[in-house]
């Protein structure tokens, strides 16, 4: 039996993402948002959706600035204040020089003081626990997270993680952009009513094809013979591009005419260099290091290829996806909601590079098959994963934990 929409509680509409008819009970002054991230160097896949919130943040009624924490003299904050700028985002530097720099906790009580935040809206472990402390300094303050996944399992990232999950019992809305995040919160007992699935999302229209695969080619000078496999992200062992570079070795093997590119740095970079030299395929594979604006390259790869064993809703999926890459990626985490096997992408098993070079030759050499899977994955993308709806979800959410009603 349905329920009237004027009868559904506050939470339940956060839930469904609808906004309340009650007149906002806030005329002067937009609630302030703080989104707090910890950064080394130019960030990651979750600046795509922090650095783009505050503009659509605004046109629904909230103010929203980004504090960033990041190694003293790190030039990358540099590049996080160039990237947010044309987005309308204002990105504070607070220079971080561990775990025990009480300058920190002093620095984000006071903007938080000053900015009147309402809402603070961590993104990672350390993000959710320095909100616990800062709170009790700012107590009209709601504590709100979004759990991009926990990827990282290196050094004292399982400790970390422990204590990052003991915060979120602790915080009035979780916002999880998998289904597998979401079960997460369940086994931590987190109330049902503060565990909300909101899927990473981008713009539609910053995200849109503008040349075809040749006319990308030349402008960005890859080679105009064969198929180029395409990858971005962070250099580092869960994105098991060791295992992708293996299995375009193996394709030239069988003969196939193609190059592979990697866009993004980590860790593993030397590792990877090493890896290259030994097979030798560096007149084939290339690591192009961090790339700024990926638009170009997605626009130039026949195919995209995601190789990890263990991701979140990765948002360099969805953008291969709103550019018609056909893509190839591990069925793992949120990927099965991104892409559906066998209509807008393919899926195999992470970790077994047979399945991952048998499906990159299905669709280099099955051109009909590509064309197929790339409409279906920009159809798939704009019918489920636009950033102006996500957005409306998270301000409901936002909404609900201030009791804040609105007309429709």
């Amino acid at each position: 039996m349905s329920v009237p929409l004027a009868e559904m509680p506050i939470a339940a509409k956060a839930e469904a993402g609808v906004r309340s008819e009650q007149p906002m009970s806030r005329t002067v002054r937009p609630p302030m948002v703080l989104h707090v991230r910890v950064v080394t160097g130019h960030g990651g896949g979750p600046e795509k959706t922090i650095l783009n919130s505050p503009r659509f943040l605004n046109r629904l009624g909230y103010q929203s600035k980004l504090a960033y924490l990041h190694p003293p003299g790190d030039p990358g904050i540099g590049v996080l204040k160039s990237r947010g700028a044309p987005l309308d985002a204002e990105v504070l530097s607070i220079p971080d020089r561990g775990p025990l720099d009480l300058a920190v906790i002093r620095r984000l009580v006071q903007i938080c003081r000053e900015e009147q935040v309402e809402i603070w809206h961590g993104h990672d472990y350390k993000s959710n626990l320095l909100g616990l402390l800062v709170w009790p300094f700012c107590r009209r303050m709601k504590l709100v997270t979004t759990l991009h996944g926990w990827t990282n399992l290196s050094g004292r990232m399982p400790l970390y993680i422990k204590l990052d999950k003991w915060s979120l019992r602790r915080y009035a809305a979780c916002v999880c952009v998998s289904e597998d995040l979401v079960e997460e919160c369940r086994q931590l007992r987190i109330p049902e009513s503060r565990i909300h699935l909101v899927h990473n999302a981008i713009d539609t229209e910053d995200y849109r094809r503008t040349r075809t695969v040749a006319a990308a080619k030349r402008e960005l000078g890859a080679p105009a013979g064969g198929m180029l496999i395409g990858a971005v992200g962070r250099l580092s062992p869960e994105k098991d591009f060791a295992l992708l570079i293996r299995s375009v070795v193996e394709l030239r093997r069988q003969g196939h005419s193609l190059h592979l590119w990697i866009a993004g740095d980590g860790s593993a970079r030397a590792d990877l260099e090493r890896l290259i030299d030994e097979l030798g395929c560096r007149d084939y594979v290339r690591l192009l290091g961090h790339v700024s604006d990926p638009k170009l390259f997605y626009e130039a790869m026949d195919v995209y290829a995601l190789s990890s064993y263990r991701e979140g809703l990765p948002n360099v999926v969805l953008e291969a996806m709103a550019m018609e890459v056909p893509v190839v990626a591990t069925r793992i985490a949120g990927l099965p909601t991104l892409v559906e096997d066998g209509v807008s992408g393919l899926l195999i098993p992470p970790q077994n590079g047979g399945e991952l070079t048998a499906a990159l030759s299905r669709v280099i050499t099955d051109r009909k098959l590509a064309v197929v899977l790339g409409a279906a994955g920009r159809q798939r993308f704009e019918d489920k994963f636009s950033f102006a709806r996500r957005m409306e979800k998270i301000v409901a959410i936002y909404d609900a934990v201030l009791g804040i009603g609105r007309s429709a």
